[in-house]
């Protein structure tokens, strides 16, 4: 059974509630329950937020040995910290990045992703499916 860590940072405690043309209005716990019943044969899941970038450093350094991959949607800080992708960098545990819409489709600033380079892969703009797509590359 493999064991993987959804880490969600800034405003994605607001899931359903903020911007829900863009997101949905699904919160993210109902969403986390779907999954993990959902996989309740192949996988554990965690889950962790924070709108706090050293919080979401932290959790990436003790996912070594804990983890067997991470599902990061960094939100803004995916744009803008060069501290999340040196410590995805520096872990051995996967990184799959993901995002709720498609930053390639929003406001320029948002095109480029600072985690990209160092994450497995990107997911983006499949909703909050993007999640479970994001778990089934780590499963294979």
């Amino acid at each position: 059974m493999k064991k993987f860590l959804i880490l969600n940072g800034p405003n994605l405690n607001l899931q359903g509630k903020r911007d829900v043309e863009i997101y949905g209005t699904t919160t993210f716990e109902e969403y986390t329950s779907q999954l993990k019943e959902r996989y309740a044969d192949k996988a554990d899941i965690d889950y962790f937020q924070s709108n706090i970038e050293g919080e979401l450093i932290n959790a990436i350094h003790q996912s070594v040995g804990c983890y067997d991959g991470i599902i990061l949607n960094a939100g803004g800080y995916t744009h803008t910290s060069v501290a999340i992708r040196d410590a995805i960098a520096a872990v051995s545990t996967p990184v799959v990045e993901v995002h709720i819409s498609s930053i390639l489709a929003r406001e320029e600033f948002r095109h480029i992703s600072m985690i990209a380079p160092v994450a497995k892969g990107s997911i983006m703009g499949f909703g909050l499916d993007s999640y479970r797509l994001g778990i089934e590359s780590l499963l294979d």
